[in-house]
C-alpha cells in the first residue's frame, strides 16, 4: 500500500486523540506499518488540537508537510479551514458540520466565519460535510462524534468496515463498542 496521510484535527475534547489511536489500530489489523503523531496545539477542551497518522507498506515519519496530506479528517469547520494548507491538491476533507465558537467569538470580539465549506471547496478540495453530532445522537451517544466520522473517512478511503469494526471493538471501552460501531456504520453509509 502507498502510504496514505492523514492530518485529523479538532478541538479539545471531540475525541481526535481517540480517532489516531483507532486510525493505528486499523492501520496494524491491515498489516501496514504505521506513524502516529504527537498531538500538536492546545490539547485542553477548547483549544486548537492537530495530529498526524500515515500508514502504507513502509512508513518513515507521522511528519506531514504543508501540501501532503492525503485526507484531513476536521471535528470542526473553522479547525478544517484553518488546516486546508496541509492538504495536498485534489485531497479530501472529511469535515463535521457542527460548529464550536471560538473563544473570540464567545467573547464578541469577533464573529465566526461564514461559507467555510465553500472556501474548502474553492481551494481545490474533495469535501465530504458530515452532520457528525446528528449521527452520534441517532446512534445513541452523541460523544460518538469521532466514530460517525471515521466511518466517513474509511468510505472515502476505500477501507472495508469490517477491518474498523474491529478495530474499534479492540481499542473503544467494552460498555461503548455496541453505540461506536453503530455510529462508524452511520457515517460509513452517509
Amino acid at each position: 500500500m502507498d502510504t496514505i496521510r492523514i492530518l485529523i484535527t479538532g478541538v479539545g475534547g471531540q475525541g481526535t486523540l481517540l480517532a489516531s489511536r483507532v486510525l493505528g489500530g486499523l492501520a496494524g489489523e491491515l498489516g501496514c506499518d504505521v506513524k502516529v503523531s504527537e498531538v500538536h496545539g492546545m490539547a485542553q477542551r477548547g483549544g486548537s488540537v492537530v495530529t498526524y497518522v500515515c500508514m502504507g507498506d513502509r512508513v518513515a515519519s507521522p511528519l506531514i508537510e504543508q501540501g501532503e496530506a492525503d485526507f484531513l479528517l476536521a471535528f470542526e469547520q473553522l479547525e478544517a479551514v484553518r488546516y486546508m494548507h496541509m492538504v495536498r491538491p485534489g485531497g479530501t476533507v472529511v469535515v463535521n458540520t457542527q460548529t464550536i465558537a471560538p473563544m473570540p467569538v464567545i467573547i464578541g470580539a469577533a464573529a465566526y466565519p461564514e461559507g467555510l465549506l465553500d472556501t474548502l471547496r474553492e481551494a481545490g478540495l474533495k469535501v465530504v460535510a458530515v452532520d457528525a453530532l446528528q449521527l452520534a445522537e441517532q446512534a445513541g451517544n452523541a460523544r460518538t462524534v469521532n466514530t460517525a466520522l471515521m466511518g466517513a473517512l474509511a468510505r472515502q478511503m476505500a477501507i472495508g468496515e469490517e477491518a474498523m469494526l474491529r478495530t474499534l471493538a479492540r481499542i473503544v471501552p467494552a460498555k461503548t463498542v455496541e453505540v461506536n460501531q453503530t455510529a462508524f456504520r452511520l457515517g460509513y453509509e452517509g
